[in-house]
């Protein structure tokens, strides 16, 4: 009888350890995101990365700061846009950034943020004389843009003169050679495209006619405490300085 309760006792301990090491997993935030620099990039310029300690740039840093002021137990990945998203969007906690907050998404995520933001600007090639007072200025203009990108179709659907190409490193090339007047693209990752492709620098800024928020995105399924961690630790780092001091790092 003493044999059979040890026993008993036995079985019992391996089936709670057992869900206890379920539930673990299943606490785990598995964040994603893609290579865009400078606002996330793999650091031996591969197109995905496997660890943490990998990716860098400027929403990872502010999600690395954010995880750290968190109990909340990771991993991160840097994948293809649209597998990360896919998970990220079916999979209780699961997580991408940084991504825009868009009527489509919306239902299906928690909003951590917003992070940052991107600039949706006009650039010129560099000593450029254009001058644009609105948008509507640019309609007389060649823009080139890359396909598929929500930015360049908003000036397609306004029917603007817009050319896409599937690289978008081989617009700033195009704007030397004088085959678009007009680039589309983020005002931060656009020049730092510019230079890394091509070696141009002090693109013009021509205009800036829109910008919009990002931020970490959680399946709206996930854990409330991950949730809950996440944002109270967003606002931490906002109200510390944290978060303004990892931004001016690739903001000037």
């Amino acid at each position: 009888m003493f044999m059979q309760f040890k026993f008993q006792i036995g079985v019992m301990a391996l089936v709670l350890s057992f869900f206890s090491s379920i539930s673990f997993g299943e606490d785990k935030l598995r964040l994603y995101t893609e290579n865009y620099p400078p606002y996330n990039m793999s650091n031996s310029g591969q197109p995905f990365a496997h660890k943490a300690e990998d990716i860098s740039g400027l929403c990872t840093e502010l999600v690395k700061a954010i995880l750290k002021h968190s109990k909340v137990d990771f991993s991160l990945k840097l994948r293809e846009w649209s597998a990360g998203l896919n998970r990220a969007q079916k999979r209780p906690n699961h997580a991408i950034f940084c991504t825009a907050k868009t009527e489509e998404r919306d239902p299906y995520f928690h909003w951590i943020g917003p992070l940052t933001e991107i600039e949706w600007t006009l650039f010129a090639k560099p000593g450029s004389k254009i001058k644009l007072e609105s948008l509507d200025d640019a309609k007389k203009y060649r823009i080139g843009g890359y396909k598929g990108d929500v930015l360049s179709d908003y000036l397609i659907e306004k029917g603007f003169d817009v050319v896409t190409i599937a690289n978008d490193a081989l617009n700033p090339r195009k704007l030397m050679l004088d085959q678009i007047d007009l680039w589309i693209t983020d005002g931060l990752s656009g020049p730092y495209l510019a230079s890394e492709s091509e070696d141009i620098e002090d693109l013009t800024k021509v205009l800036v006619f829109r910008t919009t928020p990002l931020y970490l995105a959680v399946n709206v399924e996930s854990n409330e405490k991950i949730v809950n961690e996440l944002n109270n630790a967003f606002e931490l780092i906002q109200n510390n300085g944290e978060a303004d001091a990892i931004r001016s790092q690739y903001i000037q």
